[in-house]
């Protein structure tokens, strides 16, 4: 039975807004959004579980969205409404779930240091965590498949309490756990915060950020990053999108749509470059300058030469340096800047294929084709497919 036929769906959310957390107020926000234009009344409730059981004849909900953990998923469940979870770390492992693709955002970080030529990688995560444990999976693939080797360590998520003595511990296994990794390294960390500490360590400890270790934060918490200097380079989620596609799931599936089969993953939206990544880890200094040229210009460069007359240098000179730094070719490493970025292309909003050729660089839909399946193994469109399987199952 629902709330009222004919009427304003009424739909419950729960998001854990006491501490203004920037994910949980940009989700909210999402949800808001996509129940402004659905005619929705979106009702904030904290103890929806207890709403549901207590309601006597008709239900106070259409559906329910939000942090769906074991009791509320029940709750729903017994109800006969649907529930869309947005939380990762639920512990209500059936629910039907969209969630942020953490996995795709240690790519995106790898990628970031790999560009920078970094050979050296840390992960600062948290123990237990599923959200941390996939970003740790796909950061650490990508290194490997590189050819080089990432060192994790992990701590507690409630480290960060009123205990002096606690925190004053994981600043020294922190300086000593710093002390273990060759430099120049990259190191990736699951909240902005964090990259702070981590900023202050490295510090103490003689090294500089950026010109000794890279940083890479999560989440963009902007007053965090931009706090002190260096500002942090940190990956923007795009939790409003996170919000806003969970809360379309719930319209199909109060419209009666079957439910997907495994959770619906979204991407994260951008990598936020700032001072902390600002260093390309080679020692030289024309292929150090070769290097951000290429960053920062690979969609739009056409040949080799483009990248030798930006940096003055001979073809030959460039070539041996690169192969001396980086172990490949210059044409390789614009393949390699150009193939990531095409990825990125198709993981997002469907353009053609000639578009996407043509934003990364490549001559032609044709061209991105044949260097796609020589280096990745499939097609862009089998790609595509792939990624979109995994973002929208069942759809």
């Amino acid at each position: 039975m629902t709330v009222s036929e004919g009427k304003k769906r009424r739909v419950g959310v729960w998001l854990d807004l006491d501490y203004a957390i920037k994910r949980e107020i940009e989700t909210y926000a999402g949800c808001q959004r996509f129940a402004d234009e659905a005619g929705w009344d979106l009702i904030f409730d904290p103890v929806m579980a207890e709403t549901l059981k207590s309601s006597k004849g008709k239900l106070p909900y259409d559906g329910v969205l939000g942090r769906v953990g074991k009791e509320l998923a029940q709750a729903a469940r017994k109800a006969g409404i649907p529930a869309v979870n947005i939380w990762i770390n639920s512990p209500a492992k059936e629910v039907t779930s969209v969630l942020l693709d953490m996995e795709a955002s240690g790519v995106m970080a790898a990628e970031h240091l790999l560009g920078r030529g970094f050979r050296e990688f840390g992960f600062l995560g948290f123990q237990r965590l599923v959200n941390s444990q996939r970003q740790l999976r796909g950061f650490r693939n990508t290194v490997r498949e590189a050819g080089y080797r990432c060192n994790s360590w992990s701590i507690p998520y409630t480290l960060l309490s009123n205990d002096a003595r606690r925190f004053g511990k994981f600043m020294t296994d922190l300086k000593a756990w710093i002390r273990k990794l060759p430099t120049p390294f990259g190191i990736l960390v699951p909240a902005d915060i964090y990259g702070r500490f981590l900023i202050d360590a490295c510090r103490s400890e003689g090294l500089h950020v950026p010109g000794d270790v890279a940083v890479i934060g999560s989440d963009n918490e902007e007053v965090v990053c931009l706090s002190q200097s260096p500002s942090l380079t940190s990956i923007e989620y795009g939790h409003a999108n996170l919000g806003s596609r969970a809360a379309a799931l719930l319209q199909d599936l109060m419209d009666g749509a079957m439910a997907p089969l495994e959770p619906i993953m979204v991407p994260p939206a951008k990598l936020v470059r700032r001072q902390s990544t600002d260093v390309f880890a080679v020692d030289d200094p024309l292929v150090s300058r070769a290097l951000r040229f290429m960053s920062d210009q690979s969609h739009l460069v056409s040949s080799v030469e483009d990248i030798t007359a930006a940096v003055s240098s001979s073809r030959r000179t460039l070539e041996r340096k690169f192969r001396e730094s980086l172990g490949r070719s210059i044409a390789e490493e614009m393949t390699r800047l150009r193939l990531n970025r095409a990825k990125r292309l198709l993981d997002g909003p469907e353009v053609s294929l000639k578009e996407v050729a043509i934003d990364s660089g490549f001559n032609s839909a044709k061209h991105l084709g044949r260097v796609f399946v020589r280096d990745v193994g499939i097609t862009p469109t089998d790609y595509r497919a792939d990624r979109q399987s995994h973002k929208f199952p069942g759809h």
